[in-house]
């Protein structure tokens, strides 16, 4: 493990890691965490807001067509090697696979994530949108039509 201060190898050069830079990297890697953490929820729960605010589906269905192609195709979102990067620049080992393996797996699911497994997360991600997006369109249609009717 590199620590602050110590030289890496870093694209044929020799870079020198100051304790301020790592501290810069640690804490750009925790907001990556959370900033992971969020768009997890919000895609997720994010038709929840949109029964609140119509014009917030333009950026739920994007987030939710994209977490469930995640899951679908097995891949690893974007954001889990630029953590990584971030956590190995503050002398910190990064870890292997995805952020959902990484820090939710371990909390809500049981161990041993394979493909068949996100390929139900991934369904998951769907039905439970789709559930309150109809939820949201038939209590946004009740509300008009009274008004319509009198």
């Amino acid at each position: 493990m590199l620590r602050p201060g110590r030289t890496r190898a870093h694209g044929g050069r020799i870079a020198l890691l100051k304790p301020r830079a790592a501290v810069g990297a640690r804490l750009a890697a925790d907001a990556l965490v959370l900033l992971h953490l969020a768009f997890i929820v919000f895609a997720m729960l994010g038709g929840l807001l949109v029964a609140w605010r119509a014009w917030l589906a333009w950026l739920h269905l994007p987030a939710a067509a994209w977490a469930a192609a995640i899951e679908f195709s097995g891949a690893i979102c974007p954001l889990t090697p630029l953590e990584n990067r971030f956590r190995r620049l503050a002398g910190e080992s990064g870890y292997p696979g995805g952020f959902v393996e990484h820090y939710l797996i371990p909390i809500v699911y049981p161990p041993g994530l394979d493909p068949p497994i996100q390929r139900w997360l991934g369904a998951l991600v769907v039905a439970a949108n789709l559930a309150v997006y109809l939820w949201a369109v038939t209590r946004r249609r009740k509300r008009v039509r009274p008004d319509s009717a009198s």
